[in-house]
């Protein structure tokens, strides 16, 4: 692709920032038009970040002909609606995890991709980082041996407030669906790579977890998953605890350590994984200058925009629905469900 592929943002809050910020040092793509229900909020995100177009509705930047590409950052739930209403208008979709409240979304949304022949990708920006490349490469060749356990956690400690999304059950909150759905996709990816294929489905899933008791939402939780060879995962989350956010995965010959493994290189700096063998010295190996990670999320999409779908390990639309059918296992197991499912 000579030119760079045209973006509009969905939502305003502080992802979609994120996302732009990291947009500007794309390769393949640039931040062309914002949306919001406000239109002095687009208007002042559109002077913040630089963007030309601003508009005061959804559907106002999705009839826009000069926007060939949607980043959806709207609250969870509103994630269903806009992915499919972008995706009938002939616009490709980033949409940001979780893709849906549960599987039976995730599948509509992957329907309207399908029949309007567009691209559709899962914001997982870890998956699109050479970081998560290399790991995969090494599991694949038996640099650790057979791999038998996988550690891996992603949470944070943020103030109860009833009307935040993270607490409100109404905007699809809790920890499982915000940041446990990455250790759950990064347990499925190892696991996968270790029986040789792009991601693999827990046999079975056991959890236990604190519901908040006034809003219901998953406050901390921790699931085990057993995957085919024996391998055990054992994943965690949380919206009211500080965890350590890292990963770790066994083998019978050594391990691999990944300090940083959901948000390296933000801002383009290095980052680096540690492997340890049984019977020679440790390995530490270096990612210097990979870009910054959301600019490789989107030249990721913008690589892989004329065959539908990512290629590997960034999310295809089976790793989606295996990764949102896990999370919908993870919730019943403690209890939690939904308004309206």
């Amino acid at each position: 692709m000579d030119r760079k592929l045209n973006w509009g943002i969905v939502g305003t809050g502080q992802i979609a920032r994120t996302f732009v910020t990291g947009l500007q040092h794309s390769q393949r793509g640039q931040a062309l038009a914002v949306a919001s229900r406000s239109k002095d909020r687009a208007e002042q995100f559109g002077r913040e970040m630089g963007l030309a177009k601003r508009y005061g509705h959804y559907t106002e930047l999705l009839t826009d002909s000069d926007v060939e590409a949607v980043y959806i950052a709207t609250p969870h739930p509103e994630h269903r609606e806009w992915a499919i209403r972008a995706a009938n208008q002939g616009k490709h979709v980033l949409c940001e995890k979780p893709i849906g409240i549960n599987v039976a979304e995730a599948q509509e949304i992957i329907n309207a991709a399908e029949e309007n022949n567009v691209f559709l990708m899962e914001a997982f920006m870890y998956r699109c980082h050479p970081q998560t490349a290399k790991i995969v490469e090494l599991v694949k060749a038996g640099a650790i041996g057979r791999v038998q356990f996988i550690q891996a956690a992603f949470g944070f400690r943020a103030s109860f407030d009833a009307r935040n999304r993270l607490w409100d059950k109404r905007q699809g909150g809790g920890g499982i669906l915000d940041v446990g759905c990455y250790a759950v996709s990064f347990a499925r990816l190892i696991a996968g790579a270790a029986n040789g294929l792009p991601f693999v489905e827990p046999l079975s899933l056991t959890a236990m977890g604190y519901l908040h008791p006034q809003s219901g939402v998953d406050v901390y939780t921790a699931a085990t998953l057993r995957f085919p060879n024996d391998i055990i995962a054992q994943v965690s989350t949380a919206i009211g605890l500080e965890m350590e956010n890292v990963a770790h995965i066994y083998g019978s010959e050594g391990s691999i350590f990944i300090p940083e493994p959901w948000t390296a290189s933000t801002k383009g700096q290095e980052s680096r994984i540690v492997v340890r063998y049984v019977n020679k010295p440790d390995q530490e190996i270096v990612f210097e200058n990979p870009g910054w990670l959301y600019a490789l999320e989107a030249d990721t999409v913008a690589r892989d925009i004329s065959q539908g779908q990512a290629t590997p390990p960034a999310m295809t639309w089976a790793d989606t629905l295996g990764n949102m059918r896990t999370l919908d296992q993870w919730r019943a197991a403690i209890g939690l469900r939904y308004d309206g499912e």
